[in-house]
């Protein structure tokens, strides 16, 4: 037998060996966590055998690509525990997600609790078996064959086969090429199952340490509104009980700091049916956090050389086509409307206006940078099933910013927004985060000359270098107009979320005809760089509610301090503390109600006031109050003038939680 030479990548060499004609994968791995390889850069199956000058890595169960496939295989098991309890069920399609994964059925009635319970209890048999995920290639026509009784998986195979590529959103059952399924064999070699798939999957179902099921919802077929209504089970796996048990408590605390529960309960904001899906209204507590968000940033943009602006809620939709949204982004703006002879769009983007504004005089290369700045009003259709309280809307207002500079001041300009926004997240006690570069992919989606997004992605790639932070890459992520940055930041309780954004747009100016006049009197094109800082308002105090579990820091929270009387004849002292403190600016409520003193106490923590000043008779008679703190802590007899003076710092200072 001849031998073949191969080199195997770990994290920190390059290994050199010769092997025999023959070798899979999984023989060259000790480490029971390899579930997996790569294989000159491609995802496959540990039995995949090895071709002479293979470059392969083994993939840790832990690792992103690990995890997912741990996900979609346990996915696998789901759908063969659901099939051999409901022979009559038709499958759909089962992807790993972010935390998991989901496989969708065709049954005649919904699954209820209860038959979670049942799949699971046969999902642990299956796994306990031990069975073999086999890989084997298919014919388009042998597959029809094999999954005649599964109108979905002929649905998909009819559109690879008319398309030549995966259908949009099966990706996971078929890719590139020629089809595959995976059959699931028992310790005999017989076939227990078999599914479409085009893998890769663990070697065996014993494989999965970890999982449980998590519910069951419907879903459209493929997503689509028109097709029929499936019923979809969500999952979770992960490497190890511990993990398991570690992500159910994440969820349990998440569950806690729901900012759409905290919404109602703190009186913060809600989203009437009359308004429509994603339009939510601030009730005054929430307004006073929306108003302290909206005045810092408003401050901070002016101290940052942006000038503020305005511009409609809508435009004739002509302004869109030249800007190039129309075309490339119509799916997620509000269809037209028509009067006047004209249509009329609501605006999803304030970037066109702004364009409008340094078009609407000749500027000169002394202007630039030129930085503008406004809270934008903005309308996208977000399909009603992604809706998601404040951090999924159709109206919100963005902190949108735009600076026009000259190509030689692009970066230096970046790393101004950068460190603007990192500021920002830092006021708001946001620490721990990691940047991503989305660059172009393929297809017609994106506009320009492959010259000017090298440009552009080299110019953010070297800025997002320079700042210390990981960098994770979204290939294919960038905007029609140009390559982005945003910053992903983790919550308290470690989940992250896409925050502001860097955009880098050399198409737009062109569009707009956009120029400047440079120190040699010619007319040149600007480069324009689009930034939020919060993304949107709406989104962004959703975030804060979870992160904070309602518990803003002082100088956010919509009441700062509650004066509580030990009895009626201490109202009035509290009333001239808190006129005092109101001087100020102060945000502060004295509770006379009936309720008895420690009820009161307790209505004020249970809204998660910082800070309540109880007075008795001692109090009155030494011109003192008893500090009590949101977490149960208490401290008497503080003198009027220390308690003010306390009170004062902790608003004043960001820091503070």
């Amino acid at each position: 037998m001849s031998d073949i030479r191969i080199t195997v990548l770990t994290a920190d060499q390059r290994e050199e060996r010769t092997v025999e004609t023959g070798t899979r994968a999984w023989q060259l791995f000790d480490d029971a966590d390899v579930v997996v390889a790569r294989v000159n850069g491609t995802l496959v199956d540990l039995s995949h055998e090895l071709a002479d000058g293979d470059e392969v890595e083994g993939v840790l169960i832990g690792s992103p690509d690990g995890l997912a496939v741990l996900r979609h295989s346990t996915a696998h098991v789901m759908a063969q525990a659901v099939q051999e309890l409901v022979p009559e069920a038709k499958l759909g399609i089962g992807p790993p997600v972010t935390d998991g994964f989901y496989y969708d059925f065709d049954v005649a009635e919904p699954f209820k609790p209860e038959d979670l319970e049942k799949i699971e209890s046969r999902m642990r048999k299956i796994v306990k078996e031990n069975q073999k995920f086999d890989r084997r290639p298919v014919s388009d026509d042998d597959a029809r064959t094999e999954l005649a009784d599964e109108p979905y998986k002929l649905e998909l195979i009819g559109l690879k086969s008319s398309a030549g590529d995966a259908a949009e959103g099966a990706s996971v059952e078929v890719g590139e090429g020629g089809l595959t399924i995976y059959d699931n064999l028992n310790r005999k070699g017989e076939v227990a199952w078999k599914d479409l798939c085009r893998g890769p999957h663990l070697p065996t179902t014993k494989r999965i340490p970890a999982f449980t099921l998590m519910r069951s919802a419907a879903a459209y077929w493929r997503g689509d509104e028109k097709n029929k209504q499936l019923q979809r089970i969500y999952g979770t796996a992960w490497p190890s009980k511990d993990a398991l048990d570690a992500y159910l408590f994440r969820l349990e605390e998440a569950q806690r700091r729901d900012h759409r529960r905290l919404g109602q309960e703190l009186d913060l904001f809600s989203f009437p049916d009359e308004l429509g899906s994603g339009l939510p209204v601030f009730h005054p507590k929430g307004g006073v956090i929306k108003r302290e968000m909206e005045d810092y940033v408003r401050r901070r943009h002016i101290e940052e050389g942006f000038s503020y602006v305005g511009t409609p809620h809508i435009s004739k939709d002509g302004l869109f086509h030249t800007s190039g949204h129309l075309p490339h982004y119509a799916d997620t703006m509000f269809p037209p409307m028509e009067f006047e002879g004209s249509n009329y769009q609501l605006k999803a983007m304030n970037c066109p206006m702004h364009n409008l504004i340094f078009q609407s005089r000749q500027r000169s290369y002394r202007e630039l940078p030129l930085r503008l700045f406004e809270f934008g009003s903005v309308y996208r259709y977000e399909k009603s099933g992604v809706i998601h309280g404040l951090t999924r809307v159709r109206g919100f207002a963005q902190d949108d910013s735009h600076s026009y500079v000259t190509p030689e001041q692009a970066p230096a300009e970046v790393k101004h927004l950068l460190d603007f926004m990192l500021g920002v997240l830092r006021d708001f006690g946001l620490e721990d985060f990691y940047l991503e570069l989305s660059t172009r992919g393929e297809g017609d989606k994106f506009i320009g000359s492959d010259e000017e997004w090298e440009v552009a992605t080299d110019v953010l790639r070297q800025v997002c270098e320079e700042s210390g932070l990981e960098l994770v890459p979204d290939p294919g992520g960038a905007a029609f107009y140009g390559p982005k940055v945003s910053v992903q930041a983790k919550d308290a309780i470690g989940r992250t979320w896409q925050m502001g954004t860097v955009q880098y747009d050399f198409n737009q100016p062109e569009r707009f005809g956009l120029e400047y006049v440079a120190a040699d009197g010619t007319r040149q094109q600007p480069v324009m760089i689009h930034s939020a800082k919060f993304g949107s308002i709406e989104r962004f105090l959703g975030v804060l509610v979870e992160h904070y579990a309602g518990a803003f820091p002082p100088w956010l929270a919509p009441v700062q301090v509650v004066g509580i009387p030990v009895a009626e004849r201490h109202t009035d002292y509290l009333y001239e503390l808190a006129d005092r403190l109101k001087r100020h600016g102060v945000r502060v409520e004295v509770d006379e109600s009936d309720e008895r003193m420690q009820k009161k106490i307790r209505n004020a923590q249970t809204q998660k006031v910082p800070f309540m000043v109880l007075a008795g008779d001692k109090d009155v008679e030494a011109g003192a109050v008893s500090f009590r703190f949101r977490d149960g802590t208490q401290e008497n007899g503080v003198g009027l003038d220390d308690a003010v003076e306390r009170i004062l710092a902790a608003v004043r200072d960001r820091a503070q939680v």
